[in-house]
């Protein structure tokens, strides 16, 4: 009687956003499965729960297993504004029990974004579209994290379907004239030639960044994570192949350095110290003499001084001389490194596909979580599945677990 009582609360409560509160969120642990498929309570199980399911707790913000659903772009708004796409989209791979979601980068200026039709919060009319998608995910037991970005001079491009049409003129939506880099140097032939900032466009950005920060927080994410990788803006004040500026933002690893530390300095000022900050970053640029895993590790000690939760190890897209061998786990070293030599927690990502890799990654103390992009796309249910194959009585939302036995 009392869960009817309470489930009708809810509903009367808001009966646009009914959910099912359960005491034990959806992809959590409930046992070990013996070899007949019998559920064996942790207290009682001879065997380790794998680290795969295992909680993780940074500040107020709980995390029910390590499986996470990474950043990836969509090119699906219109002036930057989730739709109805987009609740199916993530609301998707929240019914199936990752321990987080993070929403696409999402721009925090309107000429930040990389496409069109990427997703924004340089203003107030992009909140509640972003609160309807965190309040979905987190209803159902998973925690919402969202990417913030400025794409730079990789912006005003079109959607990758479209073809090899990097720049998108004005008279199709674009904003060829505003692209700004840190240098008026093109990513390629193919992009446009960048405006080099003035300082007061970079205290706009920095600005607009914690501007960003704030409204993430109104929408109701638990965290959020700064796109500081993929040759986007604040990757390209790290690079000297792409800043060969001559002040205070250019020239020593401190330098280029300086306008990603303002903006993480900026959004401490207004996101809730309770909530995580992450970073990811390209931990090389694959091209000799350029940004290395060296710098990765120097940069991620500075990060963690300033208070970063954890530092999401991706790498590349910073140089179009770029050569990069990509094979299943290429990018797992670079999160293993820094986690070793910085003592924070990390995050692999990047050609995972198997349960057994993504155990073989935590269990071996190589990273904390692991971010899967595509295996999410072709399999949204891969953490019921991993679940099984690991040989764990996983929590699902009840309303799925009729069909629990039969993964």
């Amino acid at each position: 009687m009392q869960i009817i009582e309470s489930l009708g609360q809810q509903y009367q409560e808001n009966p646009k956003d009914f959910y099912i509160n359960q005491q034990i969120p959806p992809g959590s642990a409930l046992g070990i499965l013996d070899e007949n498929g019998k559920t064996i309570p942790l207290t009682e199980a001879k065997k380790p729960l794998p680290i795969s399911f295992t909680k993780f707790t940074q500040k107020s913000v709980t995390f029910n297993n390590r499986l996470v659903v990474s950043p990836m772009c969509t090119y699906t708004c219109q002036n930057g504004i989730l739709n109805d796409w987009h609740i199916a989209h993530y609301g998707g791979f929240a019914l199936q029990a990752p321990g987080a979601v993070i929403v696409e980068a999402t721009a925090v200026q309107d000429h930040g974004r990389i496409s069109v039709f990427c997703s924004g919060l340089w203003s107030d009319e992009h909140i509640e579209p972003h609160a309807r998608v965190a309040r979905l995910i987190k209803n159902q037991g998973v925690v919402a994290g969202i990417q913030l970005n400025h794409a730079g001079r990789k912006s005003s491009t079109a959607p990758p379907w479209i073809g090899t049409q990097y720049i998108v003129s004005d008279s199709l939506g674009g904003w060829k004239d505003k692209v700004r880099g840190p240098s008026p140097i093109p990513f390629s032939e193919e992009h446009a030639v960048p405006s080099e900032m003035t300082k007061e466009q970079i205290e706009e950005t920095i600005q607009a960044f914690a501007d960003a920060a704030a409204r993430a927080d109104k929408a109701g994410y638990d965290f959020i994570e700064l796109h500081g990788a993929h040759g986007y803006l604040i990757s390209q004040f790290l690079s000297s192949s792409s800043n060969q500026r001559t002040d205070e933002y250019g020239g020593s690893f401190e330098n280029r350095c300086r306008f990603f530390f303002e903006i993480v300095k900026r959004i401490q000022s207004v996101w809730p110290v309770n909530k995580p900050i992450w970073a990811r970053i390209s931990c090389t640029e694959w091209v000799e003499g350029g940004w290395d895993l060296n710098d990765s590790i120097r940069l991620s000690k500075c990060l963690k001084d300033m208070g970063i939760d954890l530092i999401d190890c991706s790498s590349g897209g910073m140089n179009s001389k770029q050569v990069i061998h990509a094979r299943p786990l290429f990018q797992t070293p670079f999160a293993e490194a820094i986690r070793k030599e910085v003592k924070i927690p990390t995050a692999a990502v990047g050609i995972i596909t198997t349960s057994a890799q993504v155990e073989e990654l935590l269990s071996t103390q190589k990273c904390d979580f692991v971010l899967l992009a595509r295996q999410f796309l072709r399999e949204p249910s891969f953490t019921k599945r991993a679940a099984f194959e690991l040989g764990v009585d996983m929590r699902w939302p009840l309303q799925d677990e009729r069909a629990k036995r039969n993964v």
